[in-house]
């Protein structure tokens, strides 16, 4: 992440620590609401707008500009160790996730059948698992880039083949918000990895636009996964059907 996105996911993270909207910032700063959001969303604004808006959310630039140089860089990947850590315990991962989606403390026991004492003691074993780094409060920033991915063939990813994918298909992805594509097509492997940073970028809008949500009561919100993959790859009996090549 550069340093630009950094400084908006603080403060973006300090507007919802206040409580402020961007319909409030921006009649604080003679500003519409659409004005506001496009400039975070451009992470287009001059140092004086900065301390502009650190003014109006109630905060110091200095500590705007030190919490963003504390917060990079991160690591994408946890270790092998960790990971393992994580499947041990199904409420361990479940803190985990709710922190990779930036869920509060609050939101997490609103949620969930976990206790405030019980989710404290996760939340401290994320600390020591280098997931998250704990703050006064209970509050936390994550440890952990936007570009985060779970390790190939991993315990994560192998608990999520056993437990999550079929349950996730079983879904008829005709809802509100929903879709389920399929798409083959045959790529040079430069367009591959072309793709393959198109999707991240996906997968930042969804974590960016979850943090612009946060301000919006639960009852507005839903849960929503976005399950992504992309491999060279046939289905077997497909491949079964090839026409065998005779030998010359």
């Amino acid at each position: 992440m550069s340093s630009p996105e950094v400084l908006i996911q603080v403060l973006r993270s300090e507007m919802r620590a206040a409580g402020i909207t961007y319909k409030q910032l921006g009649q604080r700063l003679e500003m519409s609401e659409s004005s506001m959001k496009r400039m975070f969303s451009q992470g287009d604004m001059s140092l004086s707008r900065l301390a502009q808006i650190c003014k109006a959310v109630g905060v110091a630039m200095e500590d705007v500009l030190r919490q963003a140089a504390d917060a990079t860089p991160h690591a994408d990947t946890l270790t092998l160790a960790q990971e393992r850590s994580l499947v041990s315990d199904p409420k361990l991962l479940l803190v985990a996730i709710c922190c990779l989606g930036h869920w509060t403390l609050e939101q997490i026991i609103e949620t969930y059948d976990i206790s405030e004492t019980e989710c404290i003691r996760y939340l401290v074993k994320l600390d020591r698992l280098e997931l998250i780094e704990l703050k006064p409060l209970n509050r936390y920033r994550m440890r952990v880039s936007i570009a985060f991915h779970w390790l190939p063939d991993g315990p994560v990813q192998n608990f999520f083949r056993k437990y999550v994918v079929n349950d996730y298909f079983a879904g008829r992805f005709d809802g509100d918000g929903e879709a389920l594509l399929c798409v083959h097509g045959r790529l040079s492997n430069p367009s591959a990895q072309e793709l393959v940073q198109k999707i991240r970028q996906l997968a930042a809008e969804l974590a960016r636009l979850h943090q612009d949500d946060q301000r919006l009561q639960p009852s507005e919100r839903d849960g929503f996964t976005l399950l992504l993959g992309l491999r060279s790859w046939e289905f077997e009996q497909f491949t079964a059907m090839r026409r065998v090549k005779k030998a010359s």
